[in-house]
């Protein structure tokens, strides 16, 4: 038993020692432009959003191995591996799509709020919410039957969400530049906090074991302590992120920085979180998912053309992806 600990230890630390790159870049193709991605750890799918579908990929074979089409303002996804489902929402109709993890085939339609966003599956109440970003308010369903139990508001254009697996739910407001506490059970907002000086913030990661949050804003990351709700660390990254992930195994907290075309490594160095490692990626990589098993990171990219005129109230708009080069980008040491 020593000897096994010790080993997991070494692998660990050499894997945490730094090194990240560039080790695969899996072609995807078709058109439009892209949101979230996610991970099926259980059955080894990476799941893309992708304009009006989501692309599924074995990330171990790098191949893309189907599709779920006819979907209409595809956003984020969700997985339940205990009920063998998963949840996609759809900012365009105001509704959340269900589907079997095996089949790909669609199981059923459950309405939400306004311009639904994230997703979270929450599997101690069994409870999926949807986070409607223009609506300011999550709407929860059973996962089982599709029935909606409450959509209660939160506060103003919510971004990403991440459960605890205790019956806690957070997530991140982008306007007030707020993190908020839900409880599952009763479909409430129990705290919330100020994560300034990260304004805006998109991406949000969770480190269940060690009772942390990660949010990530331009070139800030907010950590946020649990179980004080207090921010207690500020870390750099680079521009333009909006997505953050976590390695549980090897502590390290990670950004994806659409902007500056960067990946950021962050974890504690003399108990004061740190940038570690700043990696290579693509402009335009901005969402990302983790994948525990084997220390990869997957990012969502495409070659990217010129920027469409902003729209009104907007101070810029993302680049168009030049047709048939989307992609999976798998950094790895």
């Amino acid at each position: 038993m020593k000897k096994s600990v010790t080993f997991a230890i070494m692998i660990a630390t050499a894997f945490a020692a730094g090194g990240y790159k560039v080790a695969n870049k899996i072609k995807i193709g078709g058109t439009g432009g892209w949101d979230y991605v996610a991970l099926d750890s259980v059955n080894r799918r990476v799941y893309a959003s992708h304009a009006t579908e989501v692309d599924v990929i074995d990330p171990d074979a790098g191949t893309v191995v189907g599709k779920i089409p006819d979907l209409h303002g595809v956003h984020g996804i969700a997985i339940a591996n205990d009920l063998n489902k998963g949840f996609i929402t759809n900012g365009q109709s105001n509704t959340v799509t269900v589907f079997d993890l095996k089949t790909l085939a669609k199981t059923g339609e459950v309405p939400t709020g306004k311009n639904p966003d994230a997703v979270c599956y929450e599997p101690k109440s069994q409870q999926v919410f949807a986070i409607d970003h223009t609506g300011g308010d999550v709407t929860s369903f059973n996962a089982k039957t599709g029935e909606v139990l409450k959509t209660f508001p939160i506060g103003a254009t919510p971004e990403f969400c991440q459960v605890d697996g205790a019956g806690k739910l957070y997530v991140n407001l982008e306007s007030p530049s707020e993190l908020v506490e839900i409880d599952a059970p009763t479909n409430t907002v129990t705290r919330r906090v100020s994560t300034l000086p990260c304004e805006g913030p998109t991406g949000l990661a969770i480190d269940v074991n060690g009772k942390k949050l990660f949010s990530v804003c331009d070139n800030v990351m907010a950590v946020t302590d649990i179980p004080s709700f207090k921010v207690i660390a500020t870390p750099a990254i680079g521009a333009g992120p909006d997505a953050a992930g976590f390695d549980s195994t090897l502590g390290l907290a990670f950004s994806s920085n659409g902007d500056t075309g960067t990946l950021s490594v962050v974890k504690p160095v003399n108990g004061k979180y740190q940038t570690v490692e700043t990696v290579t990626t693509e402009k335009g990589a901005r969402t990302m998912t983790v994948d525990e098993k084997l220390h990869r990171i997957y990012l969502l990219g495409a070659e990217l053309g010129p920027a469409p005129e902003p729209k009104a109230g907007k101070k810029k708009s993302r680049p168009t992806a030049v047709p048939e080069t989307f992609h999976l980008l798998v950094v790895q040491q």
